[in-house]
């Protein structure tokens, strides 16, 4: 949808998983990207944020999932796996574990698969398109939503992701930059109320039905208001107490 709306001879589109795309806006090979929340916090510095855009959830999320061999309160010393795609999801476990449950675990960065990695150790945070996959196939397993746990915690929505400028970006690039701010907000509502025919031609409607793939979508928040920004501050600081930060 973004794309629709820009002249693609002005712009360079790069696709990565968020910990690649928080590397490179950071190291400044890209000058705007959703990037993940944590990113923001630990660079403010660098960068400027997008006002009323983020990838935010008030409860479960579907897509950020624990998947455990126990009940969660029994996870107290085991080690956990987690992928290496998101750097927030992995923050926010911490904090959710430690924080909510005062469970202190460890944790280990994997690419295995969920029935290899249940082998061997009681739990594995999966994120995105695989964690949405794999509910699917493990009535098994217990299946936590850490976007859910989050909320039942704190009553406030949780933002995985905000949409960032490098500061030298908007300084330099100007009526470009503003352009694509402009740009943003007509894709964000053009795509909010085209659902339907985007989860027609989504990939992963092999995996989720149409119908499910609009009902996950519409779980999520794509607004940034006062309560996203509370609760952006409480992850903040709970994330700075536990030297996530």
């Amino acid at each position: 949808m973004l794309e629709k709306d820009l002249e693609l001879t002005e712009y360079e589109f790069n696709e990565g998983v968020p910990s690649d795309l928080n590397k490179k806006i950071r190291e400044g090979l890209i000058d705007i990207s959703p990037s993940s929340s944590i990113e923001y916090l630990r660079h403010k510095d660098k960068y400027e944020l997008i006002e009323n855009h983020s990838i935010s959830s008030r409860g479960p999320v579907g897509s950020i999932l624990l998947f455990s061999k126990k009940p969660i309160e029994t996870l107290d010393g085991q080690t956990i796996f987690t992928s290496s795609q998101s750097e927030t999801s992995f923050a926010l476990l911490q904090i959710v574990l430690r924080k909510f449950y005062g469970l202190e675990c460890c944790f280990q960065s994997s690419n295995k698969q969920l029935n290899e990695a249940v082998i061997t150790e009681a739990a594995y945070l999966l994120i995105g398109d695989e964690a949405l996959a794999e509910a699917l196939k493990w009535p098994g397993l217990y299946i936590y939503d850490i976007g859910e746990l989050w909320f039942l915690h704190t009553g406030l929505p949780f933002t995985f992701a905000l949409w960032i400028a490098h500061k030298g970006c908007c300084a330099q690039k100007g009526d470009l930059y503003r352009n694509f701010i402009d740009a943003l907000n007509r894709a964000k509502t053009s795509a909010l109320n085209s659902l339907d025919t985007i989860a027609a031609s989504c990939p992963l409607k092999d995996t989720l039905s149409e119908d499910g793939l609009i009902s996950y979508w519409k779980k999520m928040s794509y607004d940034f208001n006062d309560e996203h920004r509370k609760g952006l501050e409480l992850f903040r600081a709970y994330a700075k107490e536990l030297g996530l930060i």
